[in-house]
């Protein structure tokens, strides 16, 4: 038996229409969604402006749980110069905890610093 006219059977049939339009439309957008926070430039230069040499700087995503290994390695940042570092872990993370190290053992430690919206951040005393 055939229960709706053929209106019915058209309306129907462009509703079905609309409704996987834009089903299609929110997969596109929630596959995209994590490339795009993947295509940021996590690139920071780190100044220091304090009067300390720093021996080391870290820098972690804020789900780590525990420091990254020293970014400077072998190298130090004197009072004035800046270094750019590259903080990408691969994670797709936007916010990171920043620690830096200074020669007389103190350490200046930022959390949730964006570095998809930054492009320096400024050791001061």
């Amino acid at each position: 038996m055939n229960f709706m006219g053929s209106n019915a059977r058209t309306l129907v049939k462009r509703m079905a229409v609309h409704v996987m339009g834009a089903a299609a439309v929110l997969v596109t957008m929630l596959a995209v969604a994590p490339v795009q926070s993947q295509a940021f430039d996590r690139q920071v230069d780190i100044v220091n402006n304090s009067p300390y040499t720093v021996t080391e700087f870290h820098a972690s995503n804020v789900d780590r749980g525990r420091w990254e290994e020293d970014i400077l390695g072998s190298s130090v940042l004197r009072p004035g110069r800046s270094v750019r570092v590259n903080v990408d872990d691969g994670t797709g993370h936007c916010l990171y905890d920043f620690q830096a190290v200074f020669t007389n053992g103190r350490a200046l430690t930022r959390y949730g610093v964006n570095v998809c919206r930054i492009s320096s951040w400024t050791i001061t005393d």
